[in-house]
């Protein structure tokens, strides 16, 4: 990621963009990035047929953004100052536009976008709301999507970072992104290869020792050791624990994701339809982790 680019978190009033704005506060102290903070001012179209309830709403609006704004601003030096950072630019924008297209277009000049995993609005009971959904899916930026255990209204910001590999090219730029956050954090990677998404009754010859299963765990170590090759010389400072499991991928990820401080996934395993976005286990995670989940976009075309 380029240096000067602005890790961008997104605020909106809800508890939730508060927690993101903790996250992004603190990653942008411990990578010395700036920090763009914003929050998007939408008229819908029906307020139109009365200019002057919409100019009245409009104003309404733009005053409950700029003291959003503020506020998360102030958070944010709060946090930054803690962790020993106050060369830290701290910025902020009130945008006007559709909420999902505008944050799209805020990632493409972004290192990180960061967004909570529920806005104002959303429907209770949804674990994942629909703009966090979306601009997962869209974005050319990483996106993190602040969720899970938070302690004193903050997220976890000790244990491992956890990174999902497989032998897919999404799975690429992941290894590098997780490489990255770790070296940052002074955090462990524990880099997890789960090679099957379905469950085998051992009278079907699903047993540790059957050879079949056996080569094909080797193979799979393999290929954990590929996409890994090259990084821990780059990266020095990070412990690797390497973890090769015959499991479900959400289910291991998320057992990781309970001890872990970020869960680092790409948008599509090699399980994955070409023309889906986003990948089930990736959604899945988005959904269910108890930890904040960066998901990250490939720069590669998978052939």
């Amino acid at each position: 990621m380029t240096e000067n680019k602005p890790i961008v978190v997104a605020v909106d009033g809800s508890d939730a963009s508060t927690t993101a704005v903790s996250w992004a506060a603190r990653a942008a102290a411990i990578r010395g990035l700036p920090l763009r903070i914003v929050t998007v001012v939408h008229i819908p179209a029906f307020y139109y047929s009365e200019p002057y309830l919409a100019q009245s709403f409009h104003e309404e609006m733009k005053a409950t953004a700029r003291d959003r704004l503020d506020s998360a601003a102030a958070l944010a030096r709060q946090i930054i100052d803690e962790n020993r950072h106050g060369n830290v630019e701290v910025t902020t924008a009130q945008l006007e536009g559709k909420v999902v297209p505008t944050l799209i277009a805020e990632a493409d000049h972004a290192d990180r976008l960061v967004v909570g995993s529920r806005g104002l609005g959303e429907v209770k009971g949804l674990l994942a709301g629909s703009v966090s959904t979306a601009v997962v899916s869209h974005a050319k930026a990483p996106v993190v999507v602040v969720r899970g255990r938070t302690l004193d209204g903050a997220p976890p910001a000790e244990g491992p970072v956890v990174v999902g590999v497989d032998g897919s090219v999404s799975c690429r730029d992941a290894v590098e992104v997780a490489f990255e956050e770790a070296s940052a954090r002074g955090a462990t990677l524990v880099a997890v290869n789960v090679w099957s998404d379905v469950s085998v009754q051992p009278s079907l010859g699903a047993v540790p020792d059957d050879p079949h299963w056996s080569r094909i765990q080797t193979g799979e170590e393999v290929v954990l050791a590929e996409r890994l090759a090259g990084y821990q010389e780059r990266y020095p400072d990070v412990a690797v624990e390497r973890v090769v499991a015959r499991d479900r991928p959400v289910r291991v990820l998320s057992e990781y994701a309970e001890a872990a401080q970020l869960l680092v996934v790409g948008t599509r395993g090699r399980g994955g339809f070409k023309g889906l976005l986003l990948g089930s286990t990736s959604n899945a995670l988005i959904q269910t982790a108890d930890c904040p989940v960066l998901v990250v976009r490939s720069t590669e075309t998978e052939d």
